[in-house]
């Protein structure tokens, strides 16, 4: 580890990062920042909550406070601009969705507070009068989805030809999303005399090849293996028949003392169904996805950020776009079919350094997705037993390799104080969830059953990658 002070970064930067009570670098920021700050371009692989944005947004922002933007100078001589007051925009981040966007927007905020830079944040599913009147006074850093930003470029609201640093936030999100067709059409608008820093958790062929597009013999970071969980967060898996998950959910909550809690859904209508039925149950609940119109999802998520949080119930939409301290646990209602997203769900818990437990629901059409986030993490999920309220069964003999997981440590907050297990046959304990007033299911009638997995032909081992 390195302290700030020792990166060479400007005494404004310093300052602010001293303000916000950061005194040491994080891995990615101590590799990063100084190759951004001689001006290479950057390919940087790192998962979630590493400190990603301060690893490119402290060097930006040095760059620009520090020289005079010769590029945008170039093109007020020519006359280009309006006014000779306007502010060109210097540095574009481009996210992949709302909230990323923001959440990056207020960290340059926060970050460039003392350099006397302007900043703004352009994203879709809000009106855009007060976006253009922010762009129309003039900023040097715009972070902006791929969306919305085309839209203001068409209408002339937006010109490209002075940034003279480009950054592209996980990007390999960006390219599931289907943006590969508007990142071209951007990149291209961008001059081709500039620094470029592409970030992503995963590094899939489809990057690389973006990469030696768009880099010039960048600087290569990884600060850790691909697709690698945080070892700090606890993972297990119940084998449950589909029809019984919204009933182990249930139990799970009321029995599992827990703060903040995010349920992952793989649809919309099915997050919307999910958070229903947990506040049928008398728990607090609310659902945030695509379909949401930008306000409540910002009012979702500040309730969610609020002293008496409610349980989130996301799609993949808030895997990596969802920075909020304090994330005990991650549920798993359903696996996602592409692995690595399992990696970028659980990166919600046991950030900068904490504790968490992720947990998944596996029915029995998702044991290949189970075994696909096993080949790729390499790690193989505890099985939970013992559950105090359902029946469960060992897992089948070609699964003896894992390990047995009591409810105990399931249910016992991240960094301790937990409860024991009572095993199997204790009654149900009392709810533990903090002022939502929910009551346990009675008995075993009809709760989820656990799936036994079955043993497969020949006794084949899993391949590791």
């Amino acid at each position: 580890m390195t302290a700030f002070d020792h990166l060479g970064l400007a005494d404004s930067l310093l300052r602010a990062v001293r303000d916000e009570g950061y005194h040491t670098a994080t891995p990615i920021q101590f590799q990063a920042i100084p190759s951004v700050l001689t001006g290479r371009d950057l390919m940087g692989c790192a998962q979630t909550g590493t400190g990603k944005t301060a690893a490119f947004a402290l060097p930006t922002l040095h760059r620009l406070s520090t020289s005079g933007g010769k590029v945008a100078d170039d093109v007020k001589r020519r006359g280009k601009h309006r006014r000779n007051d306007l502010r060109p925009i210097r540095s574009l981040v481009l996210a992949p969705t709302r909230e990323l966007a923001a959440q990056i927007g207020a960290s340059f905020a926060t970050y460039g507070r003392f350099t006397g830079l302007r900043y703004t944040v352009v994203f879709g599913g809000v009106g855009q009068g007060p976006q253009v009147r922010a762009l129309e006074n003039g900023v040097d850093v715009l972070v902006a989805t791929p969306g919305r930003l085309l839209d203001l470029m068409e209408q002339g609201y937006i010109d490209l030809s002075t940034v003279e640093i480009l950054i592209l936030d996980e990007a390999d999100q960006m390219l599931d999303m289907g943006f590969i067709v508007p990142l071209r059409r951007i990149v291209s608008s961008v001059p081709r005399a500039r620094q470029t820093l592409m970030f992503s958790a995963t590094m899939p062929n489809a990057i690389r090849k973006l990469a030696g597009e768009w880099l010039r013999e960048p600087a290569h970071v990884q600060v850790c293996p691909v697709a690698t969980p945080i070892e700090s967060v606890e993972q297990s898996v119940y084998f449950v028949e589909p029809r019984n998950k919204p009933h182990l959910l249930t139990h799970f909550l009321q029995t599992t003392a827990f703060s903040r809690t995010i349920v992952f859904a793989r649809t919309k209508h099915g997050a919307d169904k999910i958070a229903k039925n947990l506040v049928r149950s008398g728990i607090r609940a609310a659902a945030i996805h695509g379909n949401k119109s930008q306000n409540v999802r910002q009012r979702t998520l500040e309730a969610f950020k609020s002293n008496r949080p409610p349980v989130l119930v996301a799609t993949d939409i808030a895997a990596r776009g969802l920075d909020v301290d304090g994330i005990s646990h991650v549920i798993n209602y359903e696996l996602p079919e592409v692995p690595e997203i399992y990696v970028h769900r659980i990166g919600r818990t046991g950030r900068a350094g904490a504790t968490g437990i992720a947990t998944s629901f596996c029915g029995r059409e998702e044991r290949d997705q189970l075994r696909q986030i096993e080949r790729l993490t390499r790690r193989t999920l505890a099985v939970e037993q013992n559950h105090p309220e359902y029946p469960t069964v060992t897992p089948a003999s070609s699964d003896e390799s894992r390990r047995s997981h009591s409810n105990g440590a399931r249910s016992r907050r991240p960094g301790g104080g937990g409860r024991p297990s009572t095993g199997g046959s204790s009654k149900s304990r009392r709810p533990a969830l903090q002022g939502q007033g929910a009551q346990p299911t009675n008995g075993s009638s009809g709760g989820p059953s656990v799936v036994r997995r079955r043993r497969r032909p020949g006794g084949a081992r899993r391949r590791a990658l």
